[in-house]
């Protein structure tokens, strides 16, 4: 039996891997790891059979071994985790190529140990930024509450008032400024209006004007027997679309400066007016509430609320006060400014259209220089070839 056995060993063919080293199967390992169990554990007999004779003998040579004794076998757990999860081996490829699979496995071991001794870390920030937003909502829902609760209130008022139900605070005198003051706005835009399309008409005119001169020239070279003639006129047509072009910087001057006054002194002021009239409906509305909560009963939550009322009443009181005083000065320091405004530009106006008018050419000039009035050079509103491209 022993030449038999040893005849099988010296035919068994030894598997090679793709490296050069012998193949490491898994049925070598589980026999390896029996081996190892049987030298730490000792066979077990009492569950056993004693096989006779070669491979393939006949079957009355087994031999029953339940009376024979030997040691028990002992539960080793170490050896079932090594048959359940056998521990990979390295490539030969991955140790020349010089990676090394330990250090990623330490890597990952540190990140989770780093997480282990800080969990809290990442709760705290997501915490605090949720406490962040919560704050945010909270203060935009209170915003949106105070509007809600002051625009309730400014329109019960406003409709109070239009119904004759509601009573309002009244500055006669400061009432009567601010009527003139938009009457006079309206009738400042009238005069720029007007004054536009003089510009507009009175430049057709000097484009006629200069553009009939250049045909007299034109025909005084190309008829001799009226060459004269023709002269003539052409030098007036360039005199009066000499004079035009002052007169319409001169105009244009007086519309820049109005325009000026209008569209941004006075509409300052106007809009100062708007947040004064906003401000007075305001405190006519908490006005009006406080009233009606003075009138009602003075329980203990009446008497909160009461005082509630009366610092917002207070509030609103300042402010409109606040606005009305602002309101006062720029009144005045408009009519001031537009005295001075239009005195200057009524006389350059007057004595501009005067001069043209009369032909006298030599006071056009003066009374440009007089008020820093700069002409324009021909063809300067037109846009450059840069800017045309």
């Amino acid at each position: 039996m022993a030449d038999n056995i040893m005849s099988k060993a010296a035919t068994m063919e030894i598997p090679i891997n793709r490296n050069g080293d012998t193949g490491t199967l898994a049925e070598d390992d589980s026999l390896e790891q029996d081996l190892q169990q049987v030298m730490v554990s000792g066979p077990n007999l009492n569950e056993t059979s004693i096989v006779s004779g070669g491979y393939g003998g006949p079957a009355g040579g087994i031999i029953p071994t339940s009376a024979i004794k030997g040691p028990a076998v002992h539960y080793n757990p170490e050896y079932l985790d090594r048959r359940r999860a056998p521990a990979p081996r390295p490539d030969i490829r991955m140790k020349s190529r010089g990676i090394n699979l330990s250090q990623s496995h330490s890597t990952a071991s540190q990140l989770a140990h780093q997480t282990n001794q800080h969990p809290g870390s990442m709760n705290h920030n997501t915490g605090s930024t949720e406490e962040i937003s919560r704050g945010v909502a909270v203060e935009k829902l209170d915003s949106v509450k105070k509007w809600g609760i002051n625009t309730y209130k400014c329109t019960k008022q406003m409709f109070s008032e239009k119904f004759g139900r509601g009573s309002r605070t009244v500055d006669l005198e400061l009432e009567a400024q601010i009527d003139v003051l938009r009457d006079t706005k309206s009738k400042y835009e009238s005069i720029l209006r007007l004054a536009t399309a003089l510009i507009t008409h009175f430049q057709n005119m000097v484009q006629t004007q200069q553009a009939l001169g250049d045909t007299f020239t034109d025909l005084s070279q190309k008829s001799p027997e009226l060459q004269d003639e023709f002269g003539y006129n052409a030098e007036t047509q360039k005199l009066l679309c000499k004079n035009g072009e002052s007169l319409l910087g001169a105009i244009n001057f007086f519309v820049s400066s109005v325009n000026t006054l209008v569209n941004k002194t006075m509409e300052d002021t106007l809009m100062t007016i708007k947040q004064y009239e906003n401000a007075r409906l305001e405190f006519d509305a908490y006005r009006s509430d406080l009233e009606e909560l003075s009138l009602g009963p003075r329980d203990a939550a009446a008497m909160v609320r009461i005082e509630m009322a009366q610092q917002e009443y207070q509030h609103h009181r300042e402010k409109y006060e606040r606005l009305r005083s602002d309101v006062s000065i720029k009144l005045k320091f408009l009519e001031e400014n537009k005295v001075k405004v239009m005195h200057k530009q009524l006389l350059l106006f007057h004595n501009a259209i005067s001069a043209y008018f009369a032909g006298n050419q030599q006071q056009l000039e003066q009374t440009l220089i007089q008020f820093n009035v700069k002409l324009k050079p021909p063809g300067s509103d037109k846009p450059s070839w840069l800017e045309e491209q």
